[in-house]
């Protein structure tokens, strides 16, 4: 079955602690995922970020909408127990356990909503809680960014695309210098002369030392590069005596190209799409800049640590 969403998970985890005893959080979230019978792979499947298990992430931020509506109690880090009021709530035998449903307890709608001391509720996110109440704030926050992520990426292959073909050549290199082949772009890179290059578009050392050269080809093209391409490639390679080499399009490859590229044994051909450029252009911080820096902190349990 799919990851139940953190709201979800409420009901159960409460039912979970209705023996009044302390838990840990390993041993809380593993039961759980035991009743929901998942599978190791979605037990270790990941938030975006790569730094937290999916499930185990929910499970915290449902233990959070409880301890906040005074449902569970956490008497100290890492263990949780059921309070008299969540006693009370399974009581009554309560079909399910959501947001809407908290929000009859004590603060706890203050404290989701904004609450300003005034008495006024602030009520810029409204739009957005409905919208995403089935997820973390960890998973709104990765899916945005992966969002924003992508409109740059076409952003970045739009531009590539209205270039000139000799701004795309150098673009191609300063990116491969920035991904630290060579060091200096002058003393790391250079670009054939634009007649007669012999099927070759640029070359760069592939390390400081000038150990080896890498040779780029470099097209920007609107269809798939396909494979007579990449053999074409590969002869000019084998015609310098050359064993590696970076094909890069703002386009495509086709199954073919792909294959030939795997295909060939005495030759290292690396092949980049317009998609993964405009990724390492990102990564690397070229021709990108950064509007704003977010910190997304979280607690420092080494110094609430008193043994």
């Amino acid at each position: 079955m799919a990851i139940p969403d953190f709201q979800s998970i409420m009901l159960p985890l409460l039912k979970h602690l209705s023996d009044g005893k302390e838990h840990n959080s390993k041993e809380v979230t593993e039961s759980l995922a035991d009743e929901y019978k998942l599978s190791r792979e979605e037990r270790n499947e990941l938030l975006p970020s790569g730094t937290q298990g999916r499930f185990s992430n929910r499970v915290a931020w449902a233990k959070s909408h409880l301890i906040t509506a005074g449902l569970i109690l956490a008497p100290k880090r890492g263990i949780y127990k059921i309070s008299n009021l969540g006693l009370n709530v399974l009581k009554n035998n309560p079909n399910h356990i959501n947001i809407k449903f908290l929000d009859d307890f004590g603060g706890y709608k203050d404290w989701r909503t904004g609450k300003k001391k005034k008495g006024h509720y602030t009520d810029d996110n409204k739009e957005v809680q409905g919208k995403h109440e089935d997820k973390t704030p960890d998973e709104i926050i990765k899916e945005a960014h992966s969002e924003l992520r992508q409109k740059l990426i076409l952003e970045i292959l739009t531009e590539l695309k209205n270039c000139s073909p000799q701004f795309f050549e150098r673009v191609v290199l300063d990116l491969l210098v920035k991904m630290g082949y060579g060091g200096t772009f002058s003393d790391a890179a250079s670009m054939t002369s634009f007649t007669g290059d012999e099927g070759i578009d640029g070359v760069i050392k592939e390390d400081k030392l000038g150990l080896d050269t890498i040779y780029i080809q470099a097209k920007k093209w609107e269809n798939s590069v396909s494979r007579p391409e990449i053999q074409k490639f590969a002869g000019a390679l084998m015609g310098k005596n050359a064993k590696k080499g970076v094909f890069i399009t703002t386009s495509g490859f086709s199954k073919g190209a792909y294959e030939y590229a795997e295909y060939i044994s005495d030759q290292r051909i690396v092949l980049i799409d317009g998609k993964q450029l405009a990724e390492y252009m990102i990564d690397h911080h070229l021709g990108v800049s950064i509007n704003e820096t977010i910190y997304i902190k979280s607690i420092d349990t080494d110094y609430f640590n008193e043994e």
